[in-house]
């Protein structure tokens, strides 16, 4: 349980507080969960506050000086965040945000439409999926400079290399994530195969359903050991769609689904008695599903029932 924020005592404290969004916002990309990135924010601004009266008045721009704190806490935590992952119950997947969280973490306000596409998708699930497969380095690079826009003799700062480095790291991480996002469709064209997806699961035959998968389709699935969820990824459009078929009927007419507009386009949400016990998020390439990711841990979804 993260301590409580601590509450703001002047004008400069109230215009740094207002930071914190984006501060959060920076180390969810960084950590792949709000609970993480909470802790990590607010360690960074317990930092600020143990420093001395003076050095704190010494700091020309406090919100920078935050952001790269914070950027150093979330470094030193990606290296244990990934030996914890290693002893993960079953998969670990990055926590699906909910639209409305996912624009309160928002960067800055953009005019051109290709900078804003990049944002809006900097907290998708498929984009956090690639930045788990980063180095550390490479990955606080990337979201420093290319989400945050931060100059790269500041970055030096916090992953204590030199500026051409961190540009080496940032190029790095650029081309792997060009790499594994090339061929991702249009929003149009993956809202229009998941609006398909519904349909072919809604009759419950695995010919309409598998007509949707790509070959090598794979299926992930986060139950955190609190509930039910596939330890190993589901591989090929037989066994996915025969997994998406058997779930379905297992839960029987209780289930209730809908769809809603994240980063990742349209994405569906299931759940009984009005409580989402699962988010399940789906990429798309060429006409075809190739990845789905299937969040059933309860506590990397309390947002999605969190009162509006």
């Amino acid at each position: 349980m993260p301590d409580a924020p601590i509450a703001p005592t002047d004008a400069r404290d109230e215009a740094l507080d207002a930071e914190r969004p984006a501060l959060v916002g920076l180390a969810y990309r960084m950590l792949g969960t709000v609970a993480d990135a909470e802790d990590a924010v607010q360690e960074g601004f317990a930092r600020w506050y143990r420093m001395p009266p003076a050095d704190r008045d010494s700091v020309d721009r406090p919100g920078a000086w935050l952001m790269r704190t914070v950027g150093r806490i979330c470094l030193d935590q990606l290296g244990s965040a990934r030996r914890r992952h290693e002893h993960y119950v079953g998969e670990w997947l990055p926590e699906p945000l909910p639209t409305a969280d996912a624009a309160r973490f928002a960067v800055r306000a953009v005019d051109d439409p290709l900078d804003r596409a990049m944002l809006d998708e900097s907290v998708s699930t498929a984009l956090l999926v690639v930045l788990e497969s980063l180095t550390p380095a490479e990955r606080v690079a990337f979201v420093l400079h290319e989400v945050f826009a931060m100059p790269f003799a500041e970055i030096a700062e916090v992953v204590g290399r030199t500026s051409a480095a961190c540009r080496q790291l940032a190029a790095s991480a650029r081309r792997h994530v060009r790499e594994r996002r090339a061929g991702v469709v249009s929003r149009e064209r993956h809202d229009e195969v998941v609006r398909a997806f519904v349909a072919a699961a809604g009759t419950g035959r695995l010919e309409s359903l598998l007509s949707l998968l790509d070959p090598d389709v794979v299926l992930h699935s986060d139950g955190g050991g609190f509930v039910s969820a596939t330890r190993r990824p589901v591989l090929g459009p037989d066994r996915v769609a025969r997994f998406i078929a058997g779930t379905l009927t297992q839960r029987g007419p209780a289930l209730e689904w809908s769809l809603h507009e994240t980063a990742d386009g349209l994405t569906l949400a299931f759940g009984e008695d009005g409580i989402v016990d699962t988010v399940a998020v789906i990429e798309v390439r060429g006409d075809a599903i190739t990845n789905a990711w299937v969040m059933r841990n309860p506590e990397k979804l309390g947002r999605w029932n969190a009162p509006a």
